[in-house]
């Protein structure tokens, strides 16, 4: 027997009824038998097409207000019917049961019922029953029977269709299989993952992950990986729903590098000022808020020269005229922004390789949600650091209190160091980063790192010091000996922002105290590893 099976006989059951009517009216054109449920059937004949009515196949009617329409034997049966099996031809014949060749379902809006903030009830009727194990069956038949999933595989269907005279090759059956699983894992994983949430379980017994693919990536983090991209369907502004408006695509190191760029840029309110984030490496170089985005970027810049060149720079505010025209001044890989003026983009034209990404706004650093780390042989899953401190919530611990500028530069350089790689000393001086050391094994040395870029930096300006001078320091954990904290001392820092909770904090208040610090806890870290 031949492996073309040629299409005579179609289910079309279609929450989404985009491209429906074409796809009936091709099918009808080749010559192919179209069933129908409810509003996808009604949608086909007011278009002039002649469908008959699943509930005329079965015998019944659509009840329990659609509940009930598909799970029946004169549907599974023509969808796993073995047709090159002597039995199962013969039971076919003897209950009346038609082959069925060709499945198109897309299932029940769940996951947007729940995006849109629906009540528990109606979030429950979007749960499709009937389409998910339509589907299954069909795929599990894919040896004879096609089941299209996906609006963008009708084309391909009639492709293959008219390439094979009516029929399809074993070939193509078999990738709408796969893509037909993947689609009914990725829903079920919805909803568990929405149940889950719904009855607070921290860690459920079993979790479930699933994504659409957004694009195929050149290679990964290295040219000898492969890698693609992924969306989750929480349309999270940033990366994964950002429109590009110009550049070369996006590779893997970009991709990681500007979501890294947008949610640490989303800490400050734009409402509150400009602010601007410069990345390399997923760490930060610099940061800076500013009267315009211009001065904020310019700050920014300043922190950190050397490492900003070929960085991801990340705006709080739509990118204007100005701050395009300076961020043109240097090679940058990728600059997002919620927003971008005509003009912007007009600069930017000029850059055929400078990513320009725009958003619909900034993503929520206080929503909840899981991130999720591969280990050998499993998954890491947490709660999202959506931690935050505010005035309110620092202890003063030492004998000096900070002024309130210095607050205001302690609390600046702790939303940065949440987003530098732990062990994470993060200098501040009027809004802006001065110095930031990322991810050594020793804070001690991080501390060292940030200070000797400020060094360097005070020379490339022309500065008689460096801003470490006079500066607010952060450091992401506790100091574990007083090493660390003399450190920043010695590079100029006046006052500190650290966590507490080591078992020497009084060894290390005694030593902020001996050098003339004021120093604050926020009883919270923030390990970035």
């Amino acid at each position: 027997m031949t492996d073309l099976h040629p299409v005579r006989r179609a289910l079309l059951s279609v929450s989404d009824k985009t491209g429906l009517i074409e796809l009936g009216q091709a099918l009808s054109e080749r010559g192919v038998e179209l069933l129908s449920t409810g509003g996808t059937a009604k949608a086909l004949r007011d278009a002039g097409l002649s469908v008959k009515d699943v509930s005329e196949v079965t015998g019944f009617p659509e009840m329990m207000d659609g509940r009930v329409k598909t799970l029946h034997p004169m549907v599974h049966g023509g969808l796993l019917a073995l047709r090159d099996n002597d039995t199962h031809v013969a039971a076919m014949t003897e209950h009346g049961i038609g082959a069925i060749d060709l499945l198109v379902v897309n299932l029940y809006p769940f996951e947007a019922t729940v995006a849109k903030g629906a009540d528990y009830d109606e979030c429950v009727e979007n749960i499709d029953i009937g389409g998910p194990a339509m589907i299954r069956a069909a795929a599990k038949n894919h040896a004879f029977v096609n089941v299209v999933v996906d609006v963008e595989d009708y084309q391909k269907l009639l492709g293959d269709m008219d390439q094979h005279n009516g029929a399809t090759c074993p070939k193509f059956r078999r990738k709408l299989a796969q893509k037909a699983y993947a689609r009914t894992a990725a829903y079920d994983t919805a909803v568990s993952n929405w149940l889950a949430d719904a009855l607070e379980l921290e860690a459920p017994k079993r979790r479930a992950f699933a994504g659409e693919l957004k694009q195929t990536l050149r290679y990964g983090e290295n040219s000898h990986q492969s890698a693609a991209f992924y969306t989750d369907g929480t349309n999270r502004p940033g990366v994964a729903t950002a429109v590009q408006h110009q550049g070369k695509e996006l590779s893997y190191n970009n991709i990681n590098d500007t979501d890294a760029a947008f949610e640490l840029v989303a800490e400050f309110d734009p409402a509150q000022g400009a602010a601007c984030a410069i990345i390399k490496h997923a760490n930060p170089c610099g940061v800076a808020k500013g009267a315009t985005l211009l001065e904020a970027y310019k700050a920014a810049f300043d922190c950190d020269r050397t490492s900003a060149f070929g960085g991801i720079v990340a705006l709080n505010q739509p990118l204007d005229a100005e701050t395009a025209q300076e961020i043109t001044g240097i090679f940058t890989e990728v600059v997002i922004a919620p927003g971008a003026s005509d003009e912007a983009k007009a600069i930017f034209a000029a850059k055929k390789n400078l990513r320009l990404l725009t958003t619909e706004g900034l993503p929520d650093v206080t929503a909840g949600g899981k991130t999720v780390r591969q280990v050998a042989g499993g998954l890491l899953v947490q709660d999202k650091d959506n931690g935050f401190v505010g005035m309110d919530d620092l202890k003063v611990v030492t004998k000096k209190a900070p002024t309130e500028e210095q607050m205001r530069d302690l609390l600046f350089a702790w939303k940065v160091a949440k987003h530098v790689k732990s062990n994470a000393i993060v200098y501040v001086k009027d809004g802006a980063t001065v110095g930031v050391g990322a991810g050594q094994m020793s804070r001690v040395d991080s501390a060292l790192i940030a200070a000797k870029k400020a060094e360097r930096m005070a020379e490339t300006l022309g500065l008689a010091q460096p801003l470490t001078i006079g500066s607010a320091v952060a450091s992401d954990a506790f100091f574990p000996f007083p090493d660390g904290l003399m450190e920043a001392a010695e590079a100029g820092a006046t006052c500190v922002i650290q966590p507490g909770g080591s078992m020497r904090d009084d060894e290390v208040i005694a030593a902020a105290d001996d050098a003339g610090l004021a120093m604050v806890f926020t009883g919270m870290r923030h390990f970035r590893h």
